[in-house]
């Protein structure tokens, strides 16, 4: 195990954890202030209850998020120096903006609504949760910004052996960024939907209040269906942009070796990635083609071909991302996906015929179904990093120039092994602390409390 993989292993590690974290925020922030504003209106004290008690899990969720956040940073000094020495002044401009704005927005009123139950009217007070929402929203913008420029680099000049921006509307107006953020965005509304489905599911089976989390339900069936839908579409929509910006990404999602017309769509696969095939697959026929084109009939590049491309473009080199992981992300990511579409409609019409809270079935799958959205989540980002591989700036910068060359294979290792540790504590804390705050009898709730 050399330095650039320990590294990969790394920064993987704590990008995927901090963003167990991330989509909740963004997600329940708007469901907060939704049920708070609803109180506001019509003065009903079980929204006020509703703002309460799950904006308790949502400050949890939020300090997780802060903490692991913060690493991330670090690395890219520590171990990841090459690329931040290349790309820097471009890559650390929305950073900044994310940094200075739109946290320090989101904070600062998050410490008001905190603080402000009994000093603030109710208007004023729900206005401040929504503050804390957009201001969300517009930390994960100024993110994805940054990334999709990693993605599909834009707007900058090449000067002295380094990336410099030339225009930063570029940078605004990159078309994967545009793809990208609708699809975070959509996703986080569905995993917000499912937490508080899934918990109020958990905690009518316990025989907690059972007026209570059914209006909780009546919420979240409505987001987490939202949410998945436009989700899923916009998903399908930043695939079919993919095969044209990132045509090997895509091609490895499917495990296409060989450029096909019309090509087929393989539901499972068993890959032999050193010697180029697939041993064994069920394939769909055409269907690919229909997903990449909306058409039956259409070609769609193999990976054997593009690599060719690339080596005569940039030179000899090994530009084949690892297939089987991303065939299998992909799968989990669309999988998992079509189930929270299927769960959600399910406790939709159930919901409308006032039987949700009755069947046993789905409110222990609505339990289930919290893990959904963030086997989704995570499936979906390992794609779209591991599947840009060898590059860590598409098409200008590989992960190997990338990496820091004064760290050493052992200190990254060390590093590695303590951050697990951490993040294992972590995640037993966050999932007590949950636990302990989001599945409890309502009336147990001290309205003080938040």
């Amino acid at each position: 195990m050399d330095v650039v993989l320990l590294s990969r292993l790394q920064f993987g590690l704590t990008t995927v954890y901090h963003f167990f974290f991330v989509p909740l925020t963004i997600g329940l922030t708007v469901m907060v202030a939704l049920m708070e504003s609803i109180y506001a209106k019509n003065g009903n004290e079980d929204y006020k209850k509703m703002a309460k008690f799950w904006g308790k899990l949502l400050l949890i969720n939020f300090a997780m998020g802060v903490v692991t956040g913060i690493v991330q940073e670090f690395q890219f000094g520590m171990n990841w120096s090459g690329y931040s020495r290349y790309v820097g002044d471009i890559f650390g401009a929305p950073l900044a903006i994310e940094a200075l704005f739109a946290f320090f927005l989101e904070s600062t009123f998050l410490g008001i609504w905190i603080f402000g139950w009994d000093k603030l009217k109710p208007a004023m007070h729900a206005a401040c949760m929504w503050i804390v929402a957009i201001a969300s929203s517009v930390s994960a913008f100024w993110i994805l910004l940054a990334n999709s420029f990693m993605q599909n680099p834009v707007g900058y000049v090449l000067n002295n052996g380094r990336a410099e921006m030339e225009s930063f509307l570029a940078l605004l107006t990159n078309e994967h960024l545009w793809y990208q953020y609708p699809h975070v965005i959509t996703g986080a509304w569905a995993t917000a939907g499912f937490f508080v489905l899934g918990l109020s599911a958990i905690n009518i089976l316990k025989g907690h209040d059972k007026v209570f989390f059914q209006k909780s339900m009546k919420v979240a069936v409505v987001f987490a269906l939202i949410g998945s839908l436009l989700a899923a579409g916009v998903g399908h929509a930043q695939g079919q942009h993919l095969g044209d910006e990132q045509p090997m990404k895509m091609a490895a999602a499917e495990a296409l070796w060989e450029t096909e017309d019309p090509a087929g769509l393989a539901l499972v696969a068993v890959i032999d990635e050193e010697n180029g095939e697939n041993k064994f697959e069920i394939v769909l026929p055409k269907m690919l083609s229909f997903m990449m084109h909306n058409s039956f009939e259409g070609e769609v590049r193999g990976i054997n071909e593009l690599q060719a491309e690339m080596v005569a473009e940039h030179g000899e080199g090994n530009y084949i991302p690892p297939v089987t992981v991303c065939f299998w992300a992909f799968r989990v990511m669309v999988g998992a996906g079509g189930l929270m579409v299927l769960f959600a409609l399910a406790a939709l019409v159930l919901n409308k015929s006032g039987k949700l809270a009755q069947n046993k079935l789905m409110l222990k799958l609505l339990g289930l179904g919290i893990a959904l959205p963030y086997l989704a989540n995570s499936a979906g980002w390992i794609l779209a990093e591991i599947g840009r591989q060898p590059w860590i700036v598409y098409g200008l910068q590989t992960v190997y120039e990338g990496v820091s060359k004064s760290v050493s294979a052992p200190e990254v290792l060390i590093s590695l092994i303590g951050f697990a540790l951490v993040y294992t504590v972590l995640a037993v804390v966050d999932v007590f602390l949950l636990a302990k705050n989001g599945v409890k009898d309502i009336h147990d709730l001290d309205l003080k409390e938040v």
